[in-house]
């Protein structure tokens, strides 16, 4: 692994001993460069987009302060690597998150540095007085905390060719729904500067979900400060946005994070192109895997997803609370459900007035 960076002196140092005895871990504030920080877990086993420097000026951009420690072996060299993010409001609560409004960000590293990361996490929440502290990861970590299983994640192997994608990866009934937008004359563009027509289509889908959106500025951050792995696609027809996504391309695979299409339109399935239109353009960038992004097993969007030939992987999200919590905010929980309904008669305009407001403090 590359080189420890200069630190100033941290105000909190954990120190473990793996098992085996060979080497003593530091876990220590990074107080380097974003390059920096972005050599190192690019390095580092197990890293996602969700790790690259530029999310901590998009959190900061909401409010939420930020962390970042690494943990460091003999000889200086870097181990690990965490972000963690406070996301805490009077309504909804105080959580650490890595990463909120994200499905990983996680300990990633050796499996002795994701352990003493983890505890580093635990020692360092209790120390906040937050009500929850979740690793959002993709593998199990090494330690005694709980896991979560609510979500999953849905993945997908792409060939080197759009032909066998398209001939040999998709059933027959998907290459139809596919081709009935492109019949209607409908369009996917993917470029950078289609934040604007992107929001205006996820707001109104947020909208009819009953779930708050988030601000604006939030994806303007994401634009401005991850800007070589964000990618943006909008489906038009009729001259106006019908479906658009918003994802990400980091080492080989692309994740569509998040995603809507307007109700109105869904006899002519736009957001059969976009998942097509995505899945092309990651080819054509040399992706191997495409990445459908989370959800609850066994949902409707889980049954969206599985129809391309996807397979599931779970994510154990590892948890740590001083008292009952048991998860962050859900829409879908009997608790929120009366608010769903209520926010998805909402006009779009006061819906997205008040929406980003609340959104921000739900990781």
């Amino acid at each position: 692994m590359g080189k420890f960076f200069d630190f100033q002196e941290p105000r909190i140092r954990t120190v473990t001993t793996p098992s085996n005895g060979k080497d003593t871990l530091s876990v220590v504030p990074f107080d380097g460069e974003p390059a920096e920080w972005d050599a190192i877990v690019s390095e580092l086993e197990g890293s996602t987009f969700c790790h690259l420097a530029g999310w901590r000026p998009v959190m900061e951009s909401l409010g939420h302060p930020v962390w970042w420690f690494i943990a460091v072996g003999e000889e200086d060299t870097v181990q690990g690597a965490l972000p963690l993010v406070r996301v805490k409001s009077v309504l909804f609560g105080d959580y650490l998150i890595s990463m909120p409004f994200l499905s990983y960000g996680g300990p990633i590293g050796s499996d002795a540095a994701r352990a003493a990361l983890a505890s580093h996490a635990v020692e360092h929440a209790s120390a906040l007085g937050v009500d929850l502290m979740e690793l959002r990861v993709r593998e199990a970590l090494p330690t005694d905390l709980r896991f979560s299983d609510r979500k999953i994640t849905v993945l997908k192997s792409l060939p080197e060719s759009v032909d066998e994608l398209w001939e040999n990866e998709l059933k027959a009934k998907v290459r139809s729904q596919v081709r009935r937008p492109m019949k209607e004359g409908l369009e996917c563009r993917i470029a950078p500067d289609l934040l604007d027509p992107f929001y205006d289509v996820f707001a109104v889908t947020m909208r009819d979900l009953g779930t708050p959106v988030l601000p604006k500025i939030f994806f303007e951050a994401i634009r401005h400060h991850l800007g070589d792995h964000v990618v943006f696609a909008v489906v038009e027809g009729d001259e106006q946005p019908l479906a658009a996504g918003c994802g990400f391309l980091w080492q080989g695979e692309f994740e569509i994070t998040w995603a809507g299409a307007l109700r109105e339109y869904s006899r002519v399935a736009p957001n059969m192109l976009l998942y097509w239109a995505l899945m092309e353009e990651s080819v054509h960038r040399g992706a191997d895997t495409f990445n459908f992004g989370r959800c609850t097993p066994g949902s409707g969007t889980h049954r969206f997803k599985k129809q391309w030939g996807t397979e599931d992987q779970a994510l154990p999200w590892a948890q740590w609370s001083r008292g009952s919590v048991a998860a962050t905010p859900n829409p879908d929980s009997a608790k929120y459900r009366l608010a769903t309904r209520m926010w998805q008669r909402l006009p779009v305009q006061v819906a997205n007035t008040i929406g980003p407001m609340l959104a921000r403090s739900l990781p």
